[in-house]
């Protein structure tokens, strides 16, 4: 089959679309013919060397995909040859979407609301936000502050906030301030002076908690009051006292959110959520797709399509 991988790492140019092996699906686990998958940043990183995670080399990339079954796996059940779907691979290979057939651990029907460049871009940053949003105890009635919503994560860490009947504030730029009011936020700009803009858009009551995607972390403890109500997806210091989530295993590792696949399926399906697209490009310009991704202004989910 053709996948993306590289040999070494390095910059984007180190991405190259080869033949492989196929994948096949083993126990607990399903093979899709891929229509799309997603790129993240941690691709990026990982990539570049940066993470530090020795892999095995060649890699092939991305960790979340949308396609149609072509195998089930020994004890799987609920799902069949034929199905769409949208999901992710095991994370323990940190890779392996990015290819014309990939192997999922986790899944979820595609929802008939989501394109397949929107659903093969789902599901990381669904599992990521809800994960997230789980350790705030983000519920009805809290208020929350997402910084950087209008990235991949941000976008949906948004909804699906909104979603459990939270009160969502979301920095962007000034030029994304109605994009990210579309989701369900009320946009505030980023930058100086970040705490009085909170504070007057949430003057009835206190920031609960602040959901760190993108941008500096130094600005956020006080609006939350404490570092421990502020969690990063981002911030790999631990210079400032935040949480640091992940699920790269080790130290500080922490669960997989993957029953929010489900959740954010039925939300499309009612019309309550989507998946933007900061970029649809064909496998063979993956390169150009994690240069996007680096840049840290995508606005919503890289996507590539074979």
């Amino acid at each position: 089959m053709r996948a993306l991988q590289f040999t070494e790492y390095g910059p984007a140019d180190v991405l190259h679309v080869a033949e492989v092996a196929e994948p096949h699906a083993g126990p607990g686990q399903i093979r899709i013919a891929v229509r799309a998958s997603g790129v993240t940043p941690a691709d990026a990183g990982l990539r570049s060397g940066r993470f530090g995670a020795r892999l095995a080399l060649p890699h092939v990339p991305g960790v979340d995909a949308a396609g149609v079954v072509d195998e089930v796996g020994e004890g799987v059940s609920g799902v069949e040859v034929g199905d769409e779907v949208f999901g992710m691979v095991d994370l323990a290979r940190l890779g392996g979407a990015n290819a014309e057939f990939a192997v999922l651990a986790a899944w979820a029907p595609r929802p008939s609301a989501l394109s397949w460049e929107q659903a093969g871009g789902a599901a990381a940053n669904v599992e990521t936000a809800t994960r997230a949003l789980d350790l705030l105890d983000v519920r009805d009635g809290t208020t929350v502050l997402i910084a950087g919503a209008a990235g991949g994560v941000g976008t949906v860490a948004v909804q699906l906030a909104a979603a459990r009947g939270a009160e969502v504030i979301g920095t962007a730029g000034p030029s994304t301030q109605d994009f990210v009011a579309g989701l369900g936020a009320t946009p505030v700009v980023y930058g100086e002076g970040l705490a009085d803009r909170v504070a007057a858009l949430s003057a009835s009551r206190a920031v609960d908690a602040v959901l760190h995607c993108a941008g500096p972390v130094p600005e956020l403890v006080p609006i939350a009051g404490s570092p421990d109500r502020v969690v990063t997806i981002a911030d790999l210091s631990g210079e400032h006292g935040v949480r640091l989530t992940h699920t790269a295993g080790g130290p500080g590792s922490d669960p997989q959110a993957l029953h929010g696949l489900a959740i954010a399926a039925a939300l499309a399906e009612q019309g309550s959520f989507t998946v933007p697209l900061a970029g649809v490009f064909p496998l063979a310009e993956a390169a150009d797709a994690h240069r996007l991704s680096e840049t840290g202004h995508a606005h919503g989910k890289v996507v590539l399509v074979r």
